[in-house]
């Protein structure tokens, strides 16, 4: 593990008690809780993207504030969902957010998570899918979407245009070189991580695999890694190719963290979601010296080189920054993280 930062799923709302987060207020906490994440040297901060939830639903603004606020964490999204998108507006956005932060946005996209509504992307104007789970139109959006971001030109110009003229194809504007290095496939099969790796992104693997035959989720998981990284080789790609995995980890150092983890660490899971019987991974919560035992045992996390704590982001940044602060304080550098201070 050569680096880690944060998940967030964003949730806003009733928190009990008469209490409620508004999304204003998740969103300002947000960038508040990314701001001491960075001056604590972390690498990266990411959030979960659901439409028609009380979650994020339009990353960019929140990246692109984060960014203008930030010097060092890599900014980024565990996944945006391809069957909502404009592959072309958001190969734009995305090009103007890694160019705003300096070349330190990390964009994960795929098919997306089950929906709270059924097949919402058709309200979004994507019709016509033949999937009942709309992958082709994910596929196809991507496709284009990285066709858009290599610089490829896309639309013919207009050699009368009063705005300069010309002829031949055009790409779409802002260009960032390099952008493509900087996306990542969320991939919850050996056979997507395999595809990823064969087109040359990063992977980022799921939070669940859609794939149980009773291997524990970490080996199941790293074998899925290793899958990627073969297919990576196979089609000859230069350099290596990155990869991340995502836990809930709650190192337990006060009362306080004893009261609210004490009692949740558990054990791998086998459910149905999608339609599709799947393994869920475990829930790491004990003494940091226990939880650097645990984590080195996980044969995932110990093989991606980027891991990401989900993290309750809902109790606040006072509470979440302590979190991550005890996990970079008295796990990670046990695991053989580095904080971005040290290279400054």
């Amino acid at each position: 593990m050569r680096s880690f930062g944060t998940l967030s799923f964003g949730h806003y709302g009733p928190l009990g008690g008469g209490r409620q987060l508004t999304a204003g207020d998740s969103m300002l906490q947000a960038i508040d809780l990314a701001q001491g994440m960075d001056d604590l040297g972390v690498n990266g901060v990411s959030f979960r993207v659901h439409h028609f939830a009380r979650q994020q639903a339009a990353p960019m603004p929140l990246l692109a504030a984060i960014a203008a606020r930030t010097s060092r964490i890599e900014v980024g999204t565990g996944v945006i969902d391809m069957r909502y998108e404009n592959p072309l507006m958001l190969a734009e956005e995305a090009a103007s957010v890694d160019l705003i932060s300096g070349n330190r946005l990390a964009l994960g996209v795929s098919r997306g998570s089950p929906e709270t509504v059924v097949r919402g992307y058709e309200a979004f104007g994507y019709t016509g899918s033949q999937d009942p789970r709309g992958s082709d139109i994910a596929r196809e959006h991507f496709d284009l979407f990285l066709r858009a971001i290599d610089g490829e030109g896309l639309a013919e110009r207009d050699p009368m245009s009063p705005f300069g003229g010309g002829t031949g194809l055009q790409r779409i504007e802002p260009h960032s070189p390099g952008l493509r290095t900087r996306i990542w496939w969320g991939a919850g099969t050996t056979a997507t991580a395999e595809w990823a790796g064969r087109i040359g992104v990063n992977l980022m693997s799921s939070t669940l695999l859609t794939e149980a035959d009773g291997t524990p989720f970490d080996i199941l998981q790293a074998q899925q890694l290793d899958a990627f990284r073969a297919a990576w080789r196979e089609a000859g790609h230069q350099g290596e190719p990155r990869t991340s995995v995502s836990r809930s980890i709650f190192p337990i150092v006060t009362a306080e963290d004893e009261m609210y983890f004490g009692g949740s660490a558990g054990s791998d899971q086998i459910g149905v979601i999608d339609g599709m019987r799947s393994t869920f991974g475990k829930t790491y919560a004990a003494t940091p010296d226990k939880l650097v035992e645990q984590l080195q045992n996980d044969a995932a996390v110990m093989s991606a080189d980027t891991l990401m704590l989900t993290i309750p982001s809902q109790m606040g940044v006072e509470f979440n920054l302590r979190l991550v602060e005890n996990f970079a304080k008295h796990v990670a550098p046990a695991l053989g993280w580095q904080s971005t201070l040290a290279t400054v």
